[in-house]
């Protein structure tokens, strides 16, 4: 998902390197129709090593992609764990995940002004060195932390587990572990430091990220022999979109294992994945991925700032060009080959001219001209509309999965990395070879995007439908229009010492109604049986059950997990429907502005769409679960993580916000499309006209 993100570093700030890349192009073409032979021989007389190389470049630089963009996406995966970990609430987390995004576009524009000024294999080991720094300080928190306790009994008294949530007299009751003052000196100052840590660990991220991916690729641009240079950049992205999915997956793994797995206390824990205190180690994951991203970067600094230029073709690209009809559509295909190089190439003569100050005074006039323009802002909105679902996808999909189906993060992770994410990517490439294959215009561009989008709406209508409401909470919620009864009245615990913002839910199987603790089901003892090599602990003599009966720990199971099938299987081929756009419309841009603009009008582009959609969109979306919380944990006598949602509104509100920039997404495609076949009816009719003015003359 964060592809959109990566690709706007890569594809914008290529210009500055175009200047030698036109002539050397031109120049080896020629050269290579003359006396292919000689040149050959003299470039395989040199001395090269692995590091003189494109080809080796072209796998470093795809693998230190792969390694990064795993590290960018795995906080997602784990978005959900960070929240219980910490106490935050969704919006909070939203606007974490999203500010990585500030330190990238706070500095990429400059890309665009240094390009070749730098050397530019050393600038990306260093800003992969401060990736993999960012990865170390997002897993620092939990090593600075206390342990996590999923209870308010004491951590250096864990005997008092058991009792923890019973229902006791009041003289019997355990203290709190801290008392008010020192929880809102000590304890609060603390979570702002490990949140601090964690927004600075993500501004370091986006900062790191600024240099790897357009120098990666102007440097092979530069340096690849220009037929092929875009067989190696299709390499490098097809290897990076593995980057996301192998992030789900990680996580997936990851939040298997007990957050502290590496200092568990005697005894071990009695918790399971599937008990709702259960928290991951979501830190393992950051450090894991560090390491991949320090390997991945370390052949960078040994790479030249400038190679020999690549001499050779691969075989199958000299037997296409040699199976042309003739001498002439030769040489027609070959200068159509050069013409977007000859169209930048003005703009990298000036650039290079440029000080930074004039660069700066510059780049505004082109954004406002650029904007002026009916296509590109049209396409540019729906593009902004497209990743902004694509960002609350990415962010948000897992939680609400846990959440509305009652499943483990891990299992949603899953579902995500092996089902969404390849959809996606398959979207992708098949929006591809439809334009190539096709050879789609303009307005056949437009078209497609309209199709995808409209099938992306329809296929999210049934999934306002999959779901089912929350099962009822003692105290906390009720089905509307039931009469009031014992096992949902609080008063049958009101004998007992509960503590408010306690949390070690029960079930009461028989009336399906869950309890914040045991202590609130009134129940006064506890039993743990072992069966299977599983132990499960039940908690007896529960005054609030019917019987003064038995109930099982853990929330009640949800009746729509059976549903969580196809509700990703149709949230899946939506977001693989939309992604069929991303190629189409980049085209649609490409070939709607001004030739002397295109090169930065790529970089405006994707520097919308992280001012507009990916920065924002976390925060929107966690904003608009937060609202559908019905229970909040407190830590401090502040509002901390949501215990409890109510899943109607939670379904309506995700999807509905997924359905709204969907929405916009056809109608800005539509416009596109209008305006477009307007133009061209235009041009037809102009033509019709001058050949009849002819035809009199």
């Amino acid at each position: 998902m964060h592809i959109k993100t990566q690709m706007a570093a890569g594809e914008g700030p290529r210009m500055p390197d175009r200047s030698t890349k036109t002539t050397m192009g031109t120049e080896d073409m020629h050269e290579r129709k003359v006396s292919v032979e000689p040149q050959d021989s003299h470039q395989d007389a040199q001395p090269r090593g692995m590091f003189h190389n494109i080809k080796f470049f072209v796998l470093c630089h795809s693998l230190l992609q792969l390694t990064q963009l795993m590290i960018s996406g795995y906080l997602k995966s784990s978005i959900s764990t960070v929240e219980k970990r910490f106490g935050l609430s969704s919006q909070i987390s939203g606007l974490l995940a999203a500010f990585n995004e500030v330190g990238n576009v706070s500095l990429i524009l400059f890309v665009s002004y240094f390009g070749s000024r730098v050397h530019r294999p050393r600038m990306i080991g260093y800003g992969a060195l401060l990736v993999a720094t960012a990865g170390l300080l997002m897993a620092l928190p939990h090593f600075i932390s206390e342990p996590y306790s999923y209870d308010h009994s004491s951590s250096d008294n864990r005997s008092l587990d058991f009792e923890a949530s019973l229902c006791l007299p009041t003289a019997m009751a355990p203290a709190s572990a801290l008392s008010n003052g020192s929880c809102s000196s000590h304890t609060e100052a603390k979570h702002l430091t490990m949140v601090g840590i964690m927004f600075a660990a993500q501004t370091l991220l986006g900062i790191g990220g600024v240099p790897i991916q357009p120098f990666g690729i102007s440097y092979i641009d530069d340096f690849a022999h220009h037929s092929n240079s875009p067989l190696y950049i299709g390499i490098l992205f097809g290897i990076t979109t593995m980057g996301p999915g192998l992030a789900y997956g990680l996580g997936s793994l990851m939040l298997r294992l007990y957050v502290d797995i590496d200092r568990m206390p005697e005894g071990g824990i009695n918790l399971t994945p599937k008990d709702p205190r259960w928290v991951g180690a979501w830190w393992l994951g950051f450090l894991i991925s560090s390491g991949l991203v320090v390997l991945a970067s370390s052949p960078y600094f040994f790479f030249p700032r400038e190679m020999p230029k690549e001499k050779h073709e691969f075989h199958f690209r000299r037997k296409v060009l040699a199976s042309a009809a003739s001498t002439a559509s030769k040489g027609e295909d070959l200068s159509s080959q050069h013409e977007p190089l000859k169209k930048q190439a003005g703009l990298a003569q000036i650039a290079p001219d440029l000080t930074l100050v004039q660069f700066i005074k510059v780049f505004p006039r082109v954004l406002l001209r650029n904007l002026r323009h009916p296509i590109f802002l049209l396409v540019v909105l729906s593009q902004v509309c497209t990743s902004s679902m694509v960002a609350g996808m990415a962010t948000f999909l897992p939680k609400f999965l846990e959440r509305q189906f009652s499943i483990t993060a891990s299992f949603a992770n899953m579902l995500l990395g092996c089902l969404t994410i390849p959809l996606v990517i398959v979207g992708i490439m098949m929006g591809g070879v439809l334009v190539k294959r096709l050879h789609l215009s303009p307005v056949q561009c437009s078209a497609l995007c309209l199709l995808g989008s409209l099938l992306c709406l329809l296929f999210s209508v049934p999934l306002f439908f999959i779901g089912c409401s929350t099962h009822q909470i003692a105290g906390i919620t009720q089905e509307l229009g039931a009469q009031p009864g014992p096992s949902l009245f609080p008063g049958c615990s009101e004998p007992c010492s509960c503590q408010s913002d306690d949390f070690n839910p029960v079930c009461d199987t028989s009336a399906y109604v869950e309890y914040t603790t045991p202590c609130h089901a009134g129940c006064t003892g506890r039993v743990v049986q072992e069966a299977l090599g599983k132990s499960q602990v039940f908690y007896t003599n529960c005054s609030c059950v019917a019987g003064n009966g038995t109930v099982p720990a853990g929330s009640c199971e949800s009746a729509c997990s059976r549903l969580v099938l196809p509700f990703i299987v149709l949230f899946s081929l939506g977001a693989g429907l939309a992604s069929i756009t991303h190629t189409p419309s980049f085209m649609l841009i490409l070939r709607g502005v001004k030739k002397e603009d295109k090169t930065l009008a790529v970089g405006v582009q994707f520097m919308l769409l992280r001012v507009l959609a990916w920065m924002p969109s976390p925060v929107i979306h966690g904003s608009a679960i937060d609202t559908t919380c019905v229970h909040w944990a407190l830590t401090c006598g502040r509002r901390a993580v949501c215990r409890y949602y109510d899943h109607d509104l939670l379904r309506n509100r995700f999807i509905g916000l997924q359905f709204f920039f969907k929405s916009g997404s056809l109608v800005c495609f539509t416009l596109v499309l209008a305006i477009l076949r307007q133009q061209s009816r235009e041009a037809s009719t102009r033509t019709t006209v001058k050949s009849s003015e002819l035809q009199q003359l």
